[in-house]
């Protein structure tokens, strides 16, 4: 069973599986068999109604609803291919989400959008010159038909099942190509790296279907399984996060997933919430951004007195190049961490053990290759394989790694050495285990050193007025050519006082870098990609233009401290 067609038809015919759909307060129950139908109806009129046929590319823009669940599963029934559009993270950003729409559905060669009205309704995509159908419309023209109407194609398994837009955190948004065969592999991967019991688990999401993480990893497990699933929108989550955790607690959750900054802020709502029943989740997944240890440990604490086993949290790596899972620890291992010399990583690139102190990082394992895929270490320049604990550009190879960049062969060739699929991401092995240092795109080089923006945000989002998970750290060259450090964070704070000052002094005792310049801005400034992360380069190019000045003036002076 190579292509998600036959797995949706699997997991239809398993007895007892679904689907809860938690929109606000609505909780609704849908078993995988009614919804394989009403795909099967969609897919018919995507078929015979609009003129969908094999390899043609359908673009679904929408929130998280039972509707557009189906319209993701009877694209594929068509034998198309499933374009997934990222929603705008934040209103001040629609402008640019409405220009990197346009450019998803050219560079995609969209045949068709399909868009949720009450999205139309509020942002003008404008004229795109495709065929384009509003999903209640579809929804309500598919009604009509039977599942039986539906003419199943025949698929192979190196078809094109899902066109995957990277983040773009670091770089332009690109198309990761992701064939049946890639998928249907990273599926039964993580099955057997997570242990799934099909019968026993229960997943719980909140993510967005336009990402990796939560379509592959969190609709698709138990779409193509038949284990049961929790489903809210990340709209729901972001208004109140403890609804999050009350889903695990209601439905006796066993696995979800989540980035750093969510977890942070559900371990500020567990700590006021009445007492919740978390016994049984055994997968806490921590991953799609770095992982911080000191957050784990909190919430760890919290959820602990919810009866959270520790051993359930699952600090992974992952990225849509390979579908999604990259590395995973054993299940119920929970955090296990490496704490090296600092100054020896900075200067070096060595990650020498040592004992916890003010000199030291401690980084997050994040466990060992998913069965099907490898990974090894090399020097980004040269590509020599390196040594335990030497760090270098982590490669991955194997059957879940996407055979490139639709439409962009330049940056197909620019990302693979070989067969070996360059990540960007610094990193090193331990034992075999992964451990990741940062982006190399990311990384601040002062003075020789290489001193990595994520310890600077951290250290900066510790100061009382910053908002945590909002604060971008990066290194612009001075009138010397040397890299000075400027820290840009969000504060909620409408007098901002000595919070710059408490930055400079938080990050000088936390990593011992200086910051040269801080900049605080009011809350939705920053800027970021569709899943949430913050956008590093774009924040830059906008402090090195004036922009972001220019912008933070609207809502809160920036401050500069020096």
């Amino acid at each position: 069973m190579h292509t998600l067609l036959d797995r949706f038809e699997v997991a239809a015919a398993r007895p007892g599986g679904r689907v809860v759909f938690v929109q606000g307060e609505e909780h609704v129950p849908v078993s995988w068999a009614e919804l394989h139908d009403d795909a099967r109806r969609m897919a018919a009129e995507l078929q015979e109604g609009l003129g969908i046929s094999s390899g043609a590319h359908v673009a679904l823009l929408g929130a998280t609803s039972r509707e557009l669940v189906t319209a993701i599963q009877a694209v594929i029934l068509a034998g198309a291919t499933v374009v997934v559009l990222p929603l705008p993270m934040r209103m001040a950003s629609v402008e640019e989400f409405v220009e990197q729409t346009r450019r998803r559905l050219r560079r995609a060669d969209t045949d068709l959008l399909v868009a949720d009205g009450l999205i139309l309704d509020s942002v003008d995509v404008g004229e795109v010159g495709i065929p384009l159908v509003r999903l209640e419309d579809l929804a309500e023209r598919s009604s009509r038909r039977t599942p039986d109407e539906w003419d199943r194609p025949r698929l192979s398994p190196d078809d094109l099942a899902v066109l995957q837009f990277t983040s773009g955190s670091t770089s332009d948004p690109k198309g990761v190509m992701l064939p049946h065969r890639t998928i249907t592999a990273n599926l039964d991967a993580i099955a057997v790296a997570a242990e799934l019991d099909i019968e026993g688990d229960v997943l719980v999401s909140w993510l967005p279907l336009y990402h990796d993480m939560g379509l592959i990893g969190l609709l698709c497990v138990p779409m193509t399984t038949g284990c049961d699933l929790v489903l809210g929108a990340p709209q729901d989550f972001m208004a109140r996060p403890i609804r999050w955790m009350e889903w695990i607690s209601r439905y006796g959750g066993t696995a979800t997933a989540g980035p750093n900054f969510a977890w942070a802020v559900t371990t500020r709502s567990l700590r006021r919430s009445e007492r919740l029943d978390l016994s049984r989740l055994r997968v806490a997944l921590s991953g799609a951004e770095p992982v911080d240890p000191a957050t784990v440990r909190e919430f760890v604490r919290v959820a602990g007195e919810h009866g959270m086993r520790p051993e359930a949290v699952f600090p992974a790596f992952g990225m849509a190049e390979v579908a999604i899972a990259g590395t995973f620890p054993e299940p119920l291992t929970g955090l296990r961490t490496d704490t090296v010399d600092r100054k020896v990583l900075e200067t070096e690139g060595l990650a020498v053990p040592t004992g916890p102190g003010p000199q030291t990082k401690e980084l997050a394992r994040l466990g060992r290759p998913v069965p099907g895929l490898e990974i090894r270490i090399c020097d980004p320049e040269t590509g020599r394989e390196r040594s335990e604990r030497e760090v270098g550009e982590l490669e991955i190879r194997g059957t879940s790694v996407t055979p490139g960049y639709y439409g962009d062969p330049e940056a197909t060739a620019r990302a693979f050495r070989g067969e070996w699929l360059r990540t960007g991401d610094l990193g090193y092995l331990v034992d075999g285990e992964l451990v990741i240092c940062g982006r190399m795109k990311d990384v601040i080089i002062v003075g020789g050193r290489n001193v990595f923006p994520e310890d600077i945000e951290r250290a900066a989002a510790r100061v009382e007025g910053v908002r945590a998970g909002n604060v971008i750290a990066f290194g612009v060259e001075d009138s010397k050519g040397r890299e000075r450090i400027v820290v840009v964070a969000e504060t909620k704070e409408q007098e901002v006082g000595d919070i710059p000052a408490r930055v400079v002094r938080e990050v000088l005792a936390g990593t011992g870098e200086t910051v040269r310049e801080v900049v605080l801005l009011a809350p939705g400034s920053l800027p970021k990609t569709s899943s949430g992360k913050l956008q590093r380069d774009l924040t830059k190019r906008r402090y090195l233009s004036g922009e972001l000045e220019s912008f933070s003036r609207q809502n809160l002076s920036a401050v500069r401290s020096s």
